[in-house]
């Protein structure tokens, strides 16, 4: 069992690190963006003109280098629980993504037009306690895989967090099942004693 570090010592390890100085030098809202950042540049995962869904997408880091990628013909739509400051070109929708009603607003939202690229950074608020946290965020991870499968365009692409553990094997085979490519990725920016890893599914072949 983990055990969260005390506030201290996590702001003060926030404040020290590396990526949270570049991205405040850089302008971007969060050091997470530079997960996306090393992937993009591994496996080319933006082109100008995408249609990009970004879930669990506060405080926006991620949408904010997304919209950069896809350029002015591009679209980016946004969606999380918790409020997003707006980000030019990018459309924003605060709603718990577990609710139905939710999900309708976001497929509403893309009007019937087929996504190139889901990208979802999506984690629960973690407790510390692995046997309940893991399931949690599986539960997210596969919620994420079904909206992608319903939206996804022929050959588009899907990038999400997963944490390893119990579960992560049949959703890594659910990702298998439905994508021509799978890959796995865990970026500079991933601190070392985290589980979280990120999956590529590439070349959508359906649901």
């Amino acid at each position: 069992m983990t055990r969260p570090k005390p506030k201290r010592a996590w702001l003060r390890e926030h404040l020290d690190d590396i990526f949270v100085k570049r991205a405040q030098k850089e302008g971007y809202r969060s050091r997470a963006v530079y997960k996306l950042m090393e992937i993009d540049e591994r496996d080319r995962l933006f082109r100008a003109g995408q249609t990009v869904v970004d879930l669990g997408a506060a405080p926006g880091g991620w949408s904010q280098y997304a919209r950069k990628r896809v350029g002015t013909r591009g679209r980016v739509v946004a969606l999380d629980v918790l409020p997003i400051v707006p980000l030019p070109g990018v459309d924003v929708i605060q709603g718990d993504f577990t609710e139905q009603a939710v999900l309708g607003s976001l497929l509403d939202r893309l009007g019937g037009k087929a996504v190139d690229l889901v990208i979802s950074d999506m984690a629960p608020n973690m407790s510390g306690i692995t046997v309940s946290d893991q399931p949690r965020s599986i539960y997210l991870a596969e919620l994420a895989l079904d909206f992608a499968a319903e939206v996804l365009r022929p050959g588009g692409g899907f990038l999400v967090k997963a944490f390893q553990g119990e579960g992560f094997r049949p959703f890594h085979q659910q990702m298998q099942s439905r994508f021509e490519k799978l890959v796995s990725r865990k970026p500079r920016a991933s601190r070392p004693r985290s589980r979280e890893i990120y999956l590529l599914g590439r070349g959508f072949i359906g649901a």
